[in-house]
């Protein structure tokens, strides 16, 4: 710019004056700083598009606040852009995890059915593990109904750790060869 032209107010104070061209220029400027800023909120396109929409709405509302004098401009629209990002993880994390409801179109009747399956395979599971030896059955509950580790299954049974770990190991391969022979049967589905 020569010495003898007249210095242009700012984008946003062109934006807070309702110039139209200068809502395009500072979208074209800043879209890009704005972008990456919101980038930080989410990997998810979708919710970044969101947020970027978000920040130059707040832009255009906020545009006569700024002054030239405190910041450069960029500063100013960075700063706005922190906000709205810090605004909107703050509210996702007080609301609660929603689950999508186009995952969970399975009908009552059918995740009725479903639980009775399960139940079925659960009871073939525990008579098969009722052919297992004392010793075999008691590890394996601690391990799978009540979730003890190893060494701690070892300790309350006073058993070796080695042997825990054979016990659970040969006791589940028996287990599921007793259920893989019924379903070769056609005792199962």
């Amino acid at each position: 710019m020569s010495s003898t032209e007249r210095p242009r107010d700012s984008l946003l104070q062109r934006v807070a004056q309702g110039d139209a061209e200068a809502v395009g220029a500072c979208l074209e400027r800043y879209g890009p700083l704005v972008w990456s800023i919101a980038r930080s909120l989410s990997s998810d396109v979708g919710q970044v598009e969101d947020a970027v929409q978000e920040i130059f709405i707040e832009l255009w509302r906020k545009a006569d606040r700024y002054d030239s004098s405190k910041a450069a401009e960029s500063t100013f629209i960075a700063t706005i852009a922190r906000r709205r990002i810090i605004d909107r993880r703050r509210s996702r994390a007080r609301q609660p995890e929603s689950e999508d409801l186009e995952n969970h179109d399975t009908p009552v009747e059918d995740r009725s059915l479903h639980l009775v399956e399960l139940g079925d395979d659960a009871a073939r599971a525990a008579e098969a593990v009722a052919t297992l030896k004392p010793d075999q059955q008691r590890v394996i509950q601690l391990s799978v109904i009540e979730g003890l580790t190893h060494q701690e299954i070892a300790a309350t049974t006073g058993l070796p750790l080695g042997t825990v770990k054979s016990h659970i190991r040969r006791g589940l391969d028996r287990v599921a060869q007793i259920l893989r022979g019924r379903e070769d049967e056609g005792g199962s589905r």
